[in-house]
């Protein structure tokens, strides 16, 4: 009797162990969930984005290093200045003479990732100009960078951001453009294709 219960606790015992083994088997060899990994190494779009933080300072040195190489034909030469508004400063040729020129303006980032400069002021010199008169004549005749469109009548100048022309085809949409606390943010779209 003695030897019954040991080898009923025997085999009940080695069958706990292979019930055991072969539940551990099959799931380390059952297949994943295929669905859950493909979705999330899918790319949804042909861009990578980065979140980039700028200053006043270091955006005034990007900005007038691409208008130096977009608009070096351009007969006026300009360059801006971010302070607590965005200023143009520039010279303007007028027959043998040069008339310097500056704009003022107020950045507003869209939700589209475009940056709006609504005009504040224009001067020639120490004449106040009329502003839709100004840049109208601008707008017609002298070359901007690709992607920056001169609206007189709204009295605004209109940057798509997304058509800029940059190295390596990279894109830019304005996300924050706060001069006054010096808050500036940009999303940087790297294309993966």
């Amino acid at each position: 009797m003695k030897q019954t219960k040991w080898k009923i606790a025997f085999l009940l015992l080695l069958g706990i162990n292979l019930l055991f083994a072969i539940i551990i088997i099959s799931l380390i060899t059952a297949p994943g969930d295929s669905k859950k990994i493909s979705k999330i190494n899918t790319p949804t779009n042909d861009h990578v984005s980065f979140h980039v933080k700028s200053n006043k300072y270091d955006l005034n040195r990007l900005i007038n290093n691409y208008l130096k190489e977009e608009a070096a034909d351009s007969p006026i030469d300009y360059r801006v200045l971010l302070g607590d508004e965005v200023e143009l400063y520039g010279t303007l040729p007028f027959f043998s003479e040069k008339l310097n020129l500056k704009l003022t303006f107020e950045p507003i980032a869209q939700k589209n990732g475009d940056l709006v400069l609504e005009q504040k002021s224009m001067s020639i010199g120490k004449l106040h100009l009329p502003i839709s008169s100004v840049l109208n004549i601008i707008s017609e005749n002298y070359k901007l960078p690709n992607g920056v469109e001169i609206r007189p009548n709204d009295h605004l100048v209109y940057v798509h951001m997304q058509q800029l022309k940059l190295k390596s085809d990279l894109q830019i949409k304005a996300n924050k453009f706060d001069l006054t606390k010096d808050d500036i943010g940009f999303t940087i779209l790297v294309p993966v294709k």
